[in-house]
């Protein structure tokens, strides 16, 4: 539940009033008269989406190793959430999920853009994948759509990986997109540095750094945009693969690494893969602290523009951070897994969210939050009328205001081959009980997250009235949002 910090609520602040040759002048924010009534312009949105993110990867989450101010001091002046989750273990469901509100399942992007179709599929496993969506179709209404209508301006930076040209931020409501198109990392020019090759992105001075970059444009916009309401939404392609980092940062992170005695094994193993156990890959907090500074860049640009008070920041990931392949740079210990499989180190992220004079500064909830909450809950917190919009998502509302939120259970389902190692699964999370369906073989798994956070205990024996309760809420969901299963793989072959 919530804990209350001493520090005070936010509070807007106001001019005086000022007395002049006998008349009475009122110097307010929106330059009202006197004895008028101020209308609140409807709050800013900043929204921060980190790609590959983990739960461990921020300092106030725990991390020791990576160094990350900027969202630790986001954190101390709003509130974390402990139980917030990505719609899907991989990020093109979960950045659908966040732009309209509802499951995966219901747009069909339930894999990242790129992955092999069925059609083509070519890995010896015992179930074909299910066929997906490649593009958001322009028929949803998106978040920039929603807040468009609302009379917001709308900004988009960095990764989108949502379709082809045609289907970028620009076709789907925003109104400028700094380097958002169909590649899901920064795969052209020098990558991470510019020259970015990168047809929404005029490359910079040689060796200019993209997140930096990207957090620049961010600003540049919101001084642009300072006198109406505006969503900027500074979506990372940190940090993602592949692992790059400025090099000042990578022999920081060195140093420390040297000074560092670890008091146990590094690498463990989860099914197949090889994992990390231990946060103290260089590159990679190399990558994170560029990040956090660029966080940083936006939000001291809304403290200098006085801007802060009346901006809803939210900043997340789409999934859990990379610790079985491409590198294992991090560890998501005390969760189970990471990025590509249903443990909670898949898909639970890390979650703050700051709005002045709702939030408490430095408070905390143990609230549960999925991606689909967010737009109906940026919706509530503008409170302009629009075109109703149909989600799966609840607004958070009541949470960061401190009270009680019983959302019901949230759901995924994922009938796919990860790169990372991780097979077709589906899940529920209802209350502190998560149930775990293995779709090549039927296992079920259930587990008792506040018991066993590591999700090491498997209940589902021990608790069948739970298990039956939770498998069944699960079957109907899919049901309910049309979610298409795995197939038996004709071409399969034991292996010994």
């Amino acid at each position: 539940m919530l804990s209350t910090p001493k520090s005070n609520h936010f509070i807007h602040k106001f001019t005086t009033f000022t007395l002049a040759i006998g008349s009475i002048l009122f110097s307010a924010t929106h330059g009202k008269q006197a004895n008028s009534a101020e209308p609140k312009r409807a709050p800013n949105i900043v929204f921060f989406l980190v790609d590959d993110l983990g739960w461990k990867d921020i300092g106030v989450y725990g991390s020791s190793f990576y160094h990350t101010p900027n969202v630790d001091g986001l954190a101390a002046s709003g509130m974390r959430f402990t139980n917030a989750y990505a719609a899907c273990q991989v990020c093109s469901p979960t950045r659908a999920s966040i732009m309209t509100g509802k499951y995966p399942q219901r747009v069909g992007i339930t894999d990242y853009i790129g992955a092999a179709q069925p059609d083509k599929w070519k890995r010896n496993t015992l179930l074909l994948p299910a066929p997906y969506q490649t593009r958001l179709a322009l028929e949803e209404t998106t978040l920039a759509e929603a807040l468009k209508q609302r009379g917001y301006a709308t900004f988009f930076a960095g990764k989108w990986h949502l379709g082809p040209e045609g289907n970028w931020p620009e076709d789907q409501g925003f109104d400028v997109n700094i380097g958002g198109i169909n590649r899901g990392g920064p795969y052209g020019g020098k990558k991470y540095f510019s020259p970015y090759g990168n047809p929404r992105l005029s490359d910079g001075p040689d060796g200019e750094h993209l997140p930096d970059r990207l957090a620049s444009e961010t600003v540049k916009f919101i001084e642009e945009h300072q006198d109406q309401p505006f969503l900027a939404y500074l979506s990372f392609y940190s940090v993602h693969t592949p692992l790059m980092a400025r090099e000042d940062l990578k022999q920081k992170y060195d140093d420390i690494k040297s000074r560092i005695r670890l008091a146990g094994p590094i690498w463990g193993k989860e099914g197949k893969s090889k994992l990390r156990l231990v946060q103290e890959h260089s590159v990679y907090a190399g990558m994170v602290e560029a990040m956090d500074a660029a966080v940083g860049k936006v939000l001291n640009a809304l403290d200098r523009l006085k801007l802060a008070d009346n901006t809803l920041v939210i900043f997340t990931s789409d999934n859990g951070g990379l610790s079985t392949s491409e590198g294992h740079p991090t560890s998501n210990l005390p969760l189970r897994g990471g990025k590509g499989w249903m443990y909670e180190g898949g898909i639970r992220e890390p979650l703050v969210v700051r709005y002045p004079g709702v939030t408490q500064a430095g408070s905390e909830s143990d609230a549960l939050v999925t991606s689909p909450d967010y737009l109906p809950t940026i919706l509530a917190a503008i409170n302009k009328p629009g075109d109703k919009i149909d989600t799966d998502g609840v607004s958070i509302l009541p949470a960061l205001e401190g009270k009680p939120l019983d959302r019901g259970p949230i759901f995924w389902h994922y009938p796919h081959y990860g790169n990372q190692g991780g097979s077709p699964t589906a899940a529920v999370r209802a209350g502190d009980w998560k149930l775990i369906e293995w779709y090549e073989d039927g296992k079920v798994e259930l587990f008792n997250l506040a018991d066993d956070i590591g999700e090491m205990n498997n209940l589902a024996d021990n608790q069948p009235e739970k298990r039956k309760e939770l498998h069944q809420k699960l079957r109907q969901w899919r049901k309910e949002v049309g979610a298409i299963l795995p197939t038996a793989n004709p071409k399969y072959k034991a292996v010994k």
